[in-house]
């Protein structure tokens, strides 16, 4: 019998959860399956992306000032879509659109959370066949139900957070999701559409043998970053002499390496970009609330990620995060840099 026959699915997994809550509702685990959907239906085609003529920019420049490229069109549509015409999302916050929008109807307004996303983190890369992702981070919402979605609903900080995940789309598609009783990965078998949990109660190596680090920043950054990035590169890094650099494009791609590897990513203030690259609500929050839930930190070089209240749903940061004691290091030479121990 194949060995995926012995496996539980993603919903499986999700009303397995459910039945540890007497109380429960079942709108997280449902708003959870949505998503699993949606990342199918992505998944579908980035598979075929150069076919679909999805390849390539679209045209348009996006919130951020940044270059949209066909697939995040694409991907932010389906995760729209598919949610809006479920019952478990009041709203969404993306990447890719200016304002949230808000599932404005009977059956949304009653729902208890929304939804913030990018849901194609490194999309230049479909165009070289590299690893991309997309992101989510899950809120209760503060509001009336009843009621639409506020932007109070969005702007909490990352702690109050009750779920958060990526979807990792590469030689295999994964998705890996954290509620607070532990992080979880579940693998897309293409024949039959299904994720299976592959990775149970994943837990972040406390050292690693990689950092993430765009080092064409190198002479952009202050002197005490510079001394860590040397460190880094030392003979004393670690017992086992430097770290590798390995830097994608792709926060999904090396962040998801570093929780099943141990590992370092880093992507700070620099010249001409004061407050970082990363957004705050719906790229670092998730990612920082995964690893600390799989025994990692993460900070902005002066807070905890997670404390940190938004101010806007676009808001940037810098961030820097891993392995607890490679974090420890980090602290070292950026003494300001708190993060949870």
């Amino acid at each position: 019998m194949p060995r995926y026959h012995n496996l539980i699915t993603l919903d499986e997994f999700t009303i397995q959860q459910l039945r540890l809550f007497p109380h429960a509702t079942g709108e997280l685990s449902g708003l959870l399956r949505g998503i699993g959907l949606a990342a199918k239906r992505v998944n579908l085609e980035v598979n075929k992306a150069a076919l679909a003529d999805i390849l390539g920019a679209e045209g348009s420049i996006n919130i951020q000032g940044e270059v949209v490229q066909k697939l995040d069109v694409y991907a932010n549509n389906v995760f729209i879509n598919v949610l809006r015409s479920g019952i478990n999302c009041a709203g969404i916050v993306s990447e890719e659109n200016e304002e949230m929008v808000v599932f404005d109807d009977a059956k949304s307004n009653q729902s208890k959370y929304v939804l913030l996303m990018d849901p194609i983190d490194g999309s230049g890369n479909i165009d070289i066949n590299i690893s991309i992702g997309s992101i989510f981070s899950v809120y209760r919402r503060v509001s009336d139900l009843g009621k639409p979605a506020k932007l109070e609903d969005f702007l909490q900080p990352g702690i109050k957070q009750v779920a958060a995940g990526y979807v990792i789309y590469g030689s295999s598609t994964i998705l890996v999701y954290a509620t607070r009783r532990g992080v979880n990965g579940f693998t897309l078998d293409t024949a039959i559409g299904e994720f299976y949990l592959s990775h149970p109660n994943l837990k972040m190596p406390p050292h690693g043998l990689f950092y993430s680090f765009d080092n064409r920043y190198y002479n952009q950054v202050d002197q005490k970053l510079k001394n860590y990035v040397d460190f880094c590169i030392s003979t004393t890094a670690n017992k086992n002499g430097p770290y590798s650099n390995r830097y994608y494009g792709c926060m999904v791609a090396d962040i998801h390496r570093n929780l099943l590897k141990g590992g370092i990513f880093f992507y700070p203030q620099v010249t001409g970009k004061p407050n970082g690259k990363l957004r705050l609500c719906y790229e670092c929050n998730p990612m920082a609330f995964i690893t600390e839930v799989a025994g990692g930190n993460a900070t902005d070089g002066k807070q905890r990620i997670l404390d940190i209240q938004p101010e806007h749903i676009h808001q940037r940061s810098p961030l820097f995060i891993g392995s607890k004691e490679m974090m420890e290091d980090l602290q070292r030479f950026l003494p300001s840099a708190k993060v949870k121990f």
